[in-house]
């Protein structure tokens, strides 16, 4: 069994991140609560630069955890000052100006979480289904708390030591690895490992040396570090590497990547870590959910004995075959989940139940509590999801509800104390109609989600829609936040997204609280939206159902809005990964008049309605309908690159042989079992010369 690495290589076992779009509220002058608001971003922003740059915190993790709770229950109290560039979206980066760049050979993404037993089971329940029933071999691991590390070794040796940065790109931080004793920097000549191969893992500071460390600090007056992850991540980019040699960093490897790797489930490739001299994760295959449950009850204690931190465990599948069956979404494998310890939980009194209106339309419950302190912060909302949660909880008013915060950051009610309530209590009613439009609401069908109908006249869905339209993976105008969205809808300026490409700087500064400064960068986003790729259009276009990936996929195969607005749920399906449900969300979108109304407006104003002229000249159809399988070691072009020319040429990546393979793009150290495999079913193999003059 030979895995092929770039189908499953982009895992980072970190928290999940979220997105953010570049805006910002207007330079106004709150007050009350929404003058905290703006207090706590300057302040977290502080700290998060004296954390991720500097690496020199200046308060404790507890009391940076407390400021942001903080400030995230009082978002969640004020949606008119929601901010996607506020400290409670951002996804911190360890990138630092000292350090070369480097991108990535796999991004490194993130895990999934899970806080209780039942979702681990709801993790190996969908990873069945996904395998068709089939029997899977769990596997436990701790999860060490330190800073992520990837390490290339080429031929034996180590090339390169890249931190997880952004996930894109990291610092080459080579020369201070090189100093950690614990990681060999040349393989024994004798051991069996690939010519070129990737381990991810974790740079961590033991205990001992993390205490070590802050004494001589505290001796010197220096300011001491807050834990063991801070200092790790504060030495592993020092400028000094004898210092860095000096305070005696360990490591810990979870993970194996590689474009042929000869193992056929996890536990096997990390007993070849293992034997190659690296330190590796605690890992045991676990036979039962009983046996998942009694290693969470075990290391729920056991771990604070350890000599490293750690926070929390991941459950992986062991097959690497099923990992590959089973695949990933846009941001987690479907084959691991992180798995975190039971967060605090409070019983508090449900006072009401307000109903918010999201862009697509979906009406969200929201339980407006009485005030309790939860992990060291006062919580007052908590989202109720939708009506099924509502109902399977059997809240009723007035409910007192057990309160606890998901990953101790989202508060979210999980529970009833049925021995408190009230007599006379009656069931909570989710609402009939829009709390915003007055509009009847309609069931989706198949799914839990109420949604409002009105979508060209309900105010929060069309500031829902101007919002996306700017966002960052979108249009990308810096400038529009939620509040100025409701300021410009409000005013009358903006009543749909084309309306954006009608404003002027006179024109904003005549709106309340609008400096000229503000005006002027909105304008140059706008004016710099006009060069924004076609599947960038698409996808701003908040048609239902159709994210970035879907986007892209559309613009490379309708390559113009025109062919794109005439086809029909037929045509749309047949493209590969849009399907029915998809196909007929785009012909609905497109069927409305003021929508055509606003593509030629879009148009008009110089948005970028088809692919460019550059991305369509180097598409040909040599490779239409070929099934075409990468692997092994390449010199001309990296496989990235070789995945785009069979895209650009109408073919197709696959990532197993069968007989449906067209043929094969081999390079050097193609797998024996991907070569035995391909022989036997009688597949074309060609190298990259071959692959190359086809295409010329």
């Amino acid at each position: 069994m030979e895995i092929q690495g770039s189908l499953f290589d982009n895992i980072d076992e970190t928290e999940n991140g979220n997105n953010m779009r570049q805006a910002r509220q207007p330079e106004a002058a709150p007050s009350g609560e929404q003058a905290r608001i703006v207090e706590l971003r300057e302040a977290l922003n502080r700290h998060n630069h004296n954390y991720y740059v500097l690496n020199r915190p200046t308060i404790s993790d507890q009391e940076f955890d407390r400021l942001m709770r903080e400030l995230q229950d009082l978002e969640a109290a004020h949606p008119e000052m929601a901010d996607p560039l506020s400290p409670t979206q951002r996804v911190g980066s360890d990138l630092s100006q000292g350090f070369e760049q480097v991108a990535h050979e796999r991004p490194m993404m993130s895990l999934g979480n899970s806080y209780s037993i039942e979702e681990v089971q709801d993790f190996l329940r969908r990873a069945k289904d996904g395998l068709g029933g089939e029997p899977v071999e769990i596997v436990g691991e701790m999860k060490y708390d330190g800073t992520s590390i990837s390490l290339t070794y080429e031929r034996g040796r180590l090339l390169r030591a890249v931190t997880r940065g952004d996930g894109v790109r990291g610092d080459d931080v080579t020369a201070n690895v090189i100093t950690i004793r614990s990681i060999p920097l040349e393989l024994p000549k004798d051991a069996d490992y690939p010519a070129r191969f990737e381990v991810r893992g974790e740079i961590l500071l033991p205990w001992a040396s993390f205490e070590r460390l802050n004494k001589e600090r505290a001796y010197n007056e220096e300011p001491l570090f807050a834990n063991p992850r801070n200092a790790a991540a504060g030495t592993l980019k020092m400028q000094n590497s004898a210092e860095v040699a000096r305070r005696g960093l360990d490591a810990r490897f979870y993970f194996l990547l590689g474009d042929n790797l000869p193992y056929s489930t996890h536990t096997e490739a990390m007993k070849a870590v293992a034997s190659w001299g690296f330190k590796t994760a605690h890992t045991e295959v676990l036979e039962s959910i009983d046996a998942v449950s009694t290693f969470i009850e075990r290391w729920d204690k056991d771990r604070k004995s350890l000599p490293v931190a750690t926070d929390g465990l991941v459950f992986k599948l062991n097959s690497l075959r099923q990992w590959l069956n089973l695949g990933a979404t846009a941001k987690s494998p479907r084959w691991a989940i992180a798995y975190k310890f039971a967060p605090e939980r409070e019983c508090t009194k449900l006072k009401w139940v307000s109903y918010e209106v999201g862009r697509t339309g979906v009406i969200t419950p929201v339980a407006n509590l009485e005030p309790v302190l939860l992990s060291g912060t006062v919580v007052k909302r908590a989202s109720l999801h939708n009506e099924d949660i509502i109902r399977q909880l059997d809240i009723h008013d007035g409910d007192m509800v057990y309160v606890e915060k998901g990953g101790e950051i989202i508060p979210k009610i999980v529970g009833v104390d049925i021995k408190q309530r009230e007599a006379h209590a009656q069931p909570l009613q989710f609402v009939t109609h829009c709390p915003v439009c007055g509009t009847p609401l309609q069931r989706v069908e198949g799914e839990a989600a109420w949604v409002c109908p009105n979508k060209w006249g309900c105010k929060p869905q069309i500031t829902g829609r101007i919002e996306h339209f700017v966002g960052r993976h979108a249009m990308n105008i810096d400038g529009i936040g939620e509040e100025v969205a409701v300021q410009l809808h409000d005013s009358g300026l903006v009543s749909n997204i084309a309306d954006l490409y009608d404003l002027t700087v006179d024109k904003l500064v005549s709106l309340d609280r609008f400096q000229l400064k503000s005006a002027q960068r909105i304008m140059r986003g706008i004016e710099q939206s006009r060069q924004v790729p076609f599947e960038r259009v698409i996808f701003a276009l908040s048609i239902q159902f159709v994210g970035e990936t879907t986007a892209k996929v559309l613009a490379r195969n309708v390559h113009d809005i025109d062919t794109l607005m005439a086809m029909n749920v037929d045509q749309l399906a047949a493209i590969p990964e849009i399907g029915p449900k998809i196909a007929q969300s785009i012909v609905e979108h497109f069927s409305v008049k003021s929508n055509r109304d606003i593509v030629e407006r879009l148009r008009w104003a110089g948005l970028q309605m088809a692919l460019s002229e550059q991305e369509l000249a180097s598409r040909t159809t040599k490779l239409e309908g070929k099934k075409i399988v990468i692997s092994g070691v390449f010199q001309h072009h990296s496989r990235e690159e070789y995945k785009a020319m069979i895209e650009h040429n109408g073919g197709k990546n696959v990532s197993s042989i069968s007989k449906a393979t067209s043929f094969i793009l081999a390079g050097d150290n193609m797998g024996p079992a991907k070569l035995e495999k391909a022989q036997k079913l009688g597949i074309e193999i060609i190298n990259e010369d071959q692959f190359l003059e086809m295409l010329q």
